[in-house]
């Protein structure tokens, strides 16, 4: 009697690529594929309203701001789109105009939505950890509230906890620092 293989269920990013755009976005977790909705208009504000500062910070500093829809491959099987990426100026060249992002970002951010948090909270998070991104921010734009992860010892610890009257300093950007009410500005 032949042995029969049984075939790998997990979607690769390779397998991702030859679909056809269907103007959806996904995410893959081990090969899992997760289908992310599109966000909402306050969603949207915050993290237009992030992408200023950061935009500001990549003026001073060299290095690049970047949003989502961009794929981010940690590995073949685990392909993720945060809401906003940034990387240092020393690391801006390993990023290659014409191909997939293939390096974890310095800065993950996350803007909450009632479909998404428990996978911004939990999956995402994790990964983003063992991967080595350094810093990780997830803005409530329910509670006005951006909470900052710094990695220690592979795990994020919750560095601080702003809400709109309070001064933010990035535990890792160097010079990095804002009025948290900018954030949440309508």
């Amino acid at each position: 009697m032949a042995l029969v293989k049984a075939a790998d269920p997990r979607v690769s990013f390779a397998e991702l690529q030859q679909w056809p755009d269907d103007g959806r976005r996904y995410e893959l977790y081990d090969g899992e594929l997760i289908v992310v909705p599109s966000p909402f208009l306050r969603h949207q504000r915050v993290g237009s309203n992030i992408e200023s500062l950061l935009r500001e910070y990549e003026k001073a500093t060299g290095g690049m701001m970047l949003h989502a829809p961009l794929d981010i491959v940690l590995t073949e099987y685990d392909v993720i789109q945060p809401d906003i990426v940034f990387f240092r100026a020393e690391r801006r060249h390993l990023l290659k105009d014409w191909e997939a992002t293939r390096v974890p970002p310095d800065l993950a951010v996350e803007v909450l939505s009632r479909s998404t948090e428990r996978r911004d909270r939990g999956r995402k998070m994790d990964l983003l950890a063992r991967s080595g991104v350094p810093e990780y921010w997830i803005a409530d734009p329910v509670r006005n509230v951006l909470e900052i992860y710094e990695l220690k010892d592979g795990c994020y610890l919750l560095t601080g906890t702003y809400d709109q009257n309070a001064q933010v300093s990035s535990p890792t950007l160097k010079g990095l620092r804002f009025e948290a009410s900018r954030v949440f500005e309508n």
